[in-house]
C-alpha cells in the first residue's frame, strides 16, 4: 500500500502518520518488539510458578491428546486418527474431528520439554505468536511505539487470560494468531487485488486446520469486510476473491474438513450442543440450573462487557481525534457491533438458521474475535500512554475481582500432571467425549475394568495378544465351540476385522457400542485394522493436487510479473 493509504492520521499530522521503518537504527532495535510481547507473555505465567498449571475446562483433553499423539507417533502413525485410550481403552475417532494443529504443536513440544512445563511452554509460544501477528497488522497503520503497544495488549488481552486461567482452550488460543493476519490479508487484497487469493486461502486452510468454532468465526468476519471493502470500492472484484479464497481453504484442507464432515454420521455429535453447550445456555448473563456454569457465565459476561465499553470510549475518541482512516474505523466498528450483539440472546434466531453457528456452542466465543478490535481501538483512539495504563489496569482489576469473587481458576501441580503419564503407560487411559463417542456407544456403561479381548457367550477360550497398537491389533483364540468375542474397543465402520485372513462382519454390544466378532469353534487368528476409508483418500488427494495447483499458479503469477519489470 501506499503511505498515503495506510495512515491512520491526518495528513497534516506527522505523528499521526506511518512512519517507515527506521532503517538506521541499531540491528537491536528490531528485537525491542518481540522482547516486549515475549516478557508479556512470560508476566501472564508468572502465577504458574505458585499455583502450578491452570486446569481450565478444556485441559484434560487438549493434554492427554498431546499424550495420546505422542504414543502414536512413537508406534510410527504420522497422523492419528482413533484416540486409542479415550474412554478408558474402548477409543474414540478424535483426531479425525479435531484439527490437527493444536494437538500436534502440544506433542511436539511434549516430545522436547518436560512433561510438567510443555502446557505452560505451548501457552507462551502461542501469546508471543499471537503478538507478533498483531504487530505486523499494526505497523501497517501505527509508529513502532503503537504498534508494539497494541501488539503487546492483543497477545495479553482479558480474553486471553480467561483462556489461560479459566478454560484452556489450547485450539481457540492458537486461533487467535490468524485474526490479525485477516485483516492484513484483505487490507492487502483491496490493493493487490487476484494475487492475495494464495494467502487468504491459505489463511482460511490454517484457521479449519486449528479451530473449527474460530474457523467458522473467521469465515464469517471475512465476508462482513469483503461486503464492506467490495461497497466501499464499488467493485464485485473482492467478492470474487474471498469466494475463491474460500473454496481454495476448503480445499487445502480437503484431508482433515471430508472425512470430519462424512464420519459424522458415525458418531454421537449431536451430543456437542446438548444442555450446557448450547448457544442458548451461553448468552451473556443468562441463567441456568448449573450454578458453576452460572458463575463461568458471569465471569466472562463482564469481561465482554469491560471489551464493548472500551470499544465504544476508544473508538468515539479515536473519531473525534480525526486521526482514524475513516472506511477502516468503520469496518472495525461494524465488526464489533456484530459480534457484541451475536452474544446477547436477542440473536438466538440467527444461531438457529445460519449455517454451522450453532455447532460454535458458546456465543461468549465472539470475544476472540472483539478482543482483537479491542487491542487496535486502544492503540488507535488513546494516544495517551496514562490512558493506555488506566485500561490495562482497569482489566486487570476484572479479571482480580472476578477471580476473587465469581470463580477462582482450578490449578494442577506435578503430582496431577504425572499422574497423567501413568494412565497413559499403564494403559488406564482417561474419559472420552459423548460427541466423539462413536454412534451407538454409551460411555457410561462400559466395563472399565474390562479385558482387552473376552469371550462374549459360553464357550471357552484361549487367548494371546500379539499387538495391541491405536490402529491395529493381533490376538489368536482357540475357541471350545462358536461364539463371539467382546473385544475392548468400541465399534467403528473403518475397522476392519479379518479372522483367519478373511474379513468378517462384526456386531456391538446393544447396551455399550462394544465390538463383537463372531469366531468358529477351534483356532482364530483375529487382525484388526484402522483402514483409509475412501472420503479420508479422496480428502487427501484433493489437497495434494489443491497444493500443486496453487504453487504452479503462484509460480506463473511471479513470473509474469518478473517479466512486466524486465520490459519496463
Amino acid at each position: 500500500m501506499r503511505q498515503e493509504e495506510t495512515s491512520l492520521g491526518n495528513t497534516s499530522t506527522a505523528s499521526h502518520q506511518v512512519r517507515d521503518p527506521d532503517r538506521t537504527s541499531p540491528p537491536g532495535l528490531l528485537w525491542t518488539p518481540l522482547l516486549a510481547i515475549s516478557a508479556a507473555a512470560f508476566v501472564v505465567e508468572i502465577p504458574f510458578f505458585f499455583l502450578g498449571t491452570p486446569s481450565g475446562h478444556d485441559v484434560e483433553f487438549h493434554l492427554y491428546s498431546w499424550l495420546d499423539v505422542l504414543a502414536q507417533w512413537k508406534q510410527g502413525i504420522l497422523y492419528p486418527r482413533w484416540a486409542d485410550l479415550a474412554h478408558f481403552g474402548y477409543g474414540e475417532p478424535r483426531f479425525v474431528f479435531y484439527p490437527p494443529a493444536s494437538w500436534t504443536l502440544g506433542a511436539g513440544l511434549s516430545s522436547i520439554f518436560p512433561w510438567r512445563i510443555a502446557s505452560d511452554i505451548y501457552i507462551w509460544i502461542v501469546l508471543v505468536a499471537a503478538g507478533v501477528s498483531m504487530f505486523m497488522l499494526a505497523r501497517q497503520w501505527f509508529d513502532r511505539r503503537d504498534a508494539m503497544f497494541a501488539a503487546v495488549l492483543y497477545a495479553v488481552n482479558p480474553y486471553h487470560l480467561v483462556i489461560v486461567y479459566w478454560r484452556s482452550a489450547f485450539a481457540e488460543l492458537l486461533a487467535s494468531c490468524l485474526l490479525p493476519l485477516l485483516m492484513l490479508f484483505v487490507l492487502k487484497a483491496v490493493d493487490e487485488g487476484w494475487r492475495m487469493i494464495g494467502p487468504l486461502a491459505l489463511l482460511l486452510a490454517a484457521a479449519w486446520l486449528t479451530n473449527a468454532p474460530a474457523a467458522v468465526m473467521i469465515h464469517y468476519s471475512l465476508a462482513l469486510l469483503i461486503l464492506y471493502f467490495s461497497f466501499q470500492q464499488r467493485s464485485p472484484r473482492l467478492l470474487f476473491i474471498g469466494a475463491g479464497a474460500v473454496a481454495l481453504g476448503v480445499c487445502l484442507a480437503a484431508f482433515y474438513l471430508l472425512p470430519a464432515i462424512y464420519e459424522q454420521k458415525w458418531i454421537n455429535i449431536a451430543q456437542a450442543v446438548s444442555a450446557g453447550s448450547r448457544p442458548a445456555d451461553n448468552f451473556l448473563f443468562i441463567h441456568t440450573t448449573d450454578a458453576d456454569h452460572d458463575a463461568f457465565n458471569r465471569l466472562i459476561s463482564w469481561v465482554a462487557v469491560l471489551e464493548m465499553a472500551v470499544i465504544l470510549a476508544s473508538s468515539w475518541a479515536a473519531w473525534r481525534s480525526r486521526g482514524a482512516r475513516r472506511e477502516v474505523w468503520r469496518v472495525m466498528l461494524g465488526w464489533a457491533v456484530a459480534c457484541s450483539l451475536l452474544m446477547f440472546s436477542v440473536t438466538e434466531l440467527l444461531w438457529s438458521v445460519l449455517p454451522k453457528m450453532q455447532f460454535m456452542q458458546f456465543p461468549w466465543r465472539w470475544l476472540l474475535c472483539l478482543s482483537f478490535i479491542f487491542s487496535i481501538f486502544v492503540s488507535m483512539g488513546l494516544r495517551r500512554w496514562y490512558w493506555r495504563g488506566a485500561i490495562c489496569v482497569l482489566s486487570l482489576i476484572v479479571i482480580g475481582v472476578a477471580w476473587k469473587t465469581v470463580q477462582a481458576p482450578w490449578w494442577d501441580n506435578a503430582a496431577d500432571l504425572r499422574e497423567m503419564q501413568d494412565n497413559m503407560a499403564t494403559g488406564t487411559g482417561y474419559e472420552g467425549t459423548d460427541e466423539y463417542t462413536p454412534a451407538g456407544g454409551d460411555p457410561g456403561a462400559l466395563n472399565k475394568e474390562a479385558r482387552k479381548v473376552s469371550v462374549d457367550g459360553p464357550a471357552h477360550a484361549a487367548i494371546h495378544v500379539y499387538r495391541w497398537d491405536a490402529e491395529s491389533k493381533m490376538f489368536t483364540a482357540d475357541v471350545s465351540a462358536r461364539d463371539q468375542l467382546a473385544v475392548k474397543l468400541f465399534q467403528y465402520p473403518a475397522w476392519r476385522v479379518q479372522v483367519n485372513g478373511d474379513v468378517v462382519e462384526t456386531t456391538a454390544r446393544a447396551d455399550t457400542g462394544q465390538m463383537l466378532v463372531p469366531v468358529e469353534a477351534g483356532a482364530n487368528r483375529v487382525q484388526i485394522t484402522f483402514i483409509r476409508t475412501w472420503d479420508r483418500r479422496l480428502g487427501g488427494w484433493t489437497s495434494i493436487l489443491t497444493v500443486l495447483s496453487l504453487g504452479v499458479w503462484i509460480g506463473v503469477t511471479r513470473r509474469r510479473s518478473g517479466a512486466k519489470v524486465s520490459f519496463s
